[in-house]
């Protein structure tokens, strides 16, 4: 069974979350925007690779 694009989010938080960990608010950001519709997956990952990346 595939899970519906609109829970895909939830199970992901739902699976940091049982290691007691929560996303930064940052994050959340992101996720709500992606939700609505207002940024797409690959803005998501352009985002989080420009916070964490490794800069040489």
């Amino acid at each position: 069974m595939l899970v519906k694009a609109d829970k895909k989010w939830d199970y992901a938080l739902g699976m940091i979350k049982v290691d007691g960990l929560e996303p930064t608010p940052e994050m959340q950001e992101l996720i709500k925007k992606e939700k609505r519709g207002e940024i797409s997956m690959e803005e998501v990952k352009k985002a989080l690779d420009r916070k964490y990346k490794m800069k040489r």
